[in-house]
C-alpha cells in the first residue's frame, strides 16, 4: 500500500479508507456486490453497499478480513442488535462465527445486548432480501420556541441553562463528583437541584434537553461513565430511568430528550455555522463523536467512533478494553499521544498519569520540540485518512474537531496535515468538506442552547 501522505512515525499504518478503495478498484471486473446492514431498536436499519471478490476464488479470507473491518465499523456508527450479510453465504457465516457468545468479537456483542436490551444475532441472506434503510422519523434538535432548561452533564462539572426562545437567560456550572460516587442518590439529587435552579430563572418549563456523555436509548440510560460506581443493581433500579423521573418532578407531561453529548456538541457547531452535515470529533481521554445529518438533525446512531476501526494493519495497537486492534482510541486520544512518544524519541515517566503525560508533550510542544510536533503530525495524517474513512458511512460537510488533544499549536498541526491528506489522496472529498476547530467559549454556550433545543414541544 503507498500512501501519498505517510504517518511519520508509524510506518505500518494502511488506512481502511484506502483499503476499502483498493477493494473497489480490485474487484471492478471480477467481484460481486454485497450489503452489510444494521438494525437496532424500533427496527432502524443502517445498510452500506461494496464490492468484494467472487466467492470461491481463493480470497474468501482476504473478503472476510474486509468485510469483518465494515460490519464492526457500522456496529459502532449506527448500532445495533442484528448484523445482515446479503450477497455472500461464505462471508455470512464467517461473520456469524465472529459475533458469537466468546467469538472473534464477544465484547461488541455483549455491548450491544446491555445497550439494547436484545440478544445479538447474525443473519446471512441473498442479495435481494437485503434490508433496506430505515431511519427514526421524528427528529430532534433545533428547536427554540418556549420556556426551556438545557442540561450538561459532565465527569467534573455539571451546567444548566434557562433558555427563552433561543436566548440563554441563566447559566450555571457546578463542580459535581459523579463518577466516584456510589450513591444514586447523589446523581439524581444534583441533576433535580441544576434543574429547578433554572426552573426558577423562567415563568414556566416548556421542555428539558440533556446533553451527557453515554449511551441513550428512548431517553433512557444504557451505559454511561458517569455513574462508574454504581452497582448492576441501583443502576436497574434507580438509574436507567434518572432523567425521565427527573423530569416528572419538574411537572406532568414536560417533554424531554437525551442525547449524547457528542451529537448535541455537532448540533451546536451545526447552529454556529448555520448548515448541516456536520461531524464533531472530540480527542480527549477517549475519542468521542457526535452527527448531524444533511436534513440538520440528530440521527440516534451511536457514534462510538473510539471502537471505530481506522487502521487495517493487523499489528496495530490493542484496546485493552474491547480487545481489538486499530481502532480510533488508540489513534485520537491521549493514547494515541503517548503510544507515539517512544517513537518520537520522548521518555515519558512511567508514574506519571496518562492525563501527564499527555501534559508533558503539550510542554514540548510549547517549547517548538520537534520531536511533538512530529507526534502531532502523525495524528493528523491518521485523522486525514480517518475522515475519508468516516465519509464512507456519514455524509458530511463539515469536521470538527475538540478535546485537550486538540488544543495549542499541536491541533494546528493536526489539522494542516489532515487536510494536506485530504487534498492529495481524496480531492473530491477536500472540495466538499471544511475542517474546523470552534471556540471553546463559544461551544461551551452554544452547547446548552443546543441541548435545550433537542425536544420538540407538541
Amino acid at each position: 500500500m503507498k500512501l501519498k501522505v505517510n504517518a511519520k512515525l508509524d510506518p505500518q499504518f494502511e488506512p481502511l479508507s484506502v483499503v476499502c478503495r483498493d477493494m473497489r478498484e480490485a474487484t471492478k471486473e471480477d467481484g460481486q456486490d454485497i450489503i452489510i446492514a444494521v438494525e437496532r431498536n424500533k427496527g432502524y436499519t443502517y445498510t452500506y453497499k461494496t464490492r468484494i471478490y467472487r466467492d470461491g476464488i481463493g480470497k474468501d479470507e482476504e473478503n472476510f478480513r474486509f468485510i469483518e473491518r465494515i460490519a464492526k465499523s457500522i456496529l459502532w456508527v449506527a448500532g445495533g442488535y442484528k448484523i445482515i450479510i446479503a450477497g455472500s453465504k461464505v462471508v455470512g457465516e464467517r461473520i456469524k462465527e465472529a459475533y458469537t457468545d466468546g467469538g472473534l468479537r464477544d465484547f461488541d456483542v455483549h455491548f450491544m445486548e446491555r445497550v439494547y436490551e436484545h440478544p445479538f444475532s447474525v443473519e446471512v441472506v441473498d442479495y435481494e432480501n437485503a434490508p433496506e434503510d430505515k431511519s427514526a422519523a421524528s427528529p430532534i434538535g433545533r428547536h427554540l420556541e418556549g420556556c426551556r432548561i438545557g442540561f450538561d452533564a459532565g465527569g467534573s462539572d455539571r451546567k444548566v441553562s434557562a433558555v427563552i426562545d433561543g436566548k440563554s437567560v441563566y447559566s450555571e456550572e457546578v463542580v459535581w463528583f459523579p463518577k466516584t460516587n456510589s450513591d444514586p442518590d447523589y446523581h439524581y439529587n444534583g441533576i433535580l437541584e441544576a434543574m429547578k435552579t433554572a426552573a426558577s430563572h423562567m415563568p414556566r418549563v416548556d421542555a428539558i434537553g440533556v446533553s451527557s456523555a453515554g449511551v441513550y436509548i428512548d431517553n433512557r440510560i444504557m451505559v454511561a461513565s458517569l455513574f462508574l460506581k454504581v452497582s448492576d443493581e441501583d443502576f436497574e433500579r434507580k438509574v436507567k430511568n434518572m432523567y425521565l423521573d427527573v423530569a416528572k418532578e419538574l411537572g406532568e407531561n414536560i417533554p424531554i430528550e437525551v442525547a449524547n453529548d457528542g451529537d448535541v456538541t455537532a448540533l451546536a457547531g451545526a447552529m454556529d455555522l448555520d448548515d448541516d452535515s456536520v461531524l464533531g470529533v472530540a480527542m480527549g481521554t477517549s475519542e468521542a463523536g457526535g452527527y448531524v445529518d444533511p436534513e440538520g438533525n440528530i440521527t440516534g446512531w451511536l457514534n462510538e467512533l473510539a471502537f471505530v476501526p481506522v487502521d487495517f494493519c493487523q499489528n496495530a495497537m490493542v484496546d485493552e478494553w474491547s480487545g481489538d486492534y486499530g481502532c480510533g482510541v488508540k489513534y485520537f486520544s491521549q493514547d494515541g499521544v503517548i503510544k507515539l512518544a517512544p517513537f518520537a524519541g520522548i521518555e515519558l515517566d512511567e508514574n506519571l498519569t496518562l492525563a501527564e503525560k499527555l501534559k508533558v508533550v503539550q510542554g514540548l510542544m510549547k517549547e517548538g520540540d520537534e520531536r511533538a510536533a512530529a507526534i502531532y503530525d502523525t495524528i493528523g495524517a491518521y485523522f486525514g485518512y480517518a475522515i475519508a474513512y468516516y465519509a464512507e458511512f456519514y455524509d458530511i460537510k463539515h469536521v470538527l474537531i475538540m478535546g485537550r488533544v486538540t488544543s495549542g499549536e499541536g491541533g494546528v498541526i493536526l489539522l494542516e496535515r489532515a487536510q494536506e491528506v485530504l487534498d492529495k489522496e481524496f480531492p473530491e472529498l477536500a472540495a466538499k468538506v471544511q475542517l474546523h476547530i470552534p471556540d471553546e467559549n463559544s461551544r461551551r454556550v452554544g452547547q446548552s442552547v443546543a441541548a435545550a433545543s433537542l425536544p420538540e414541544i407538541k
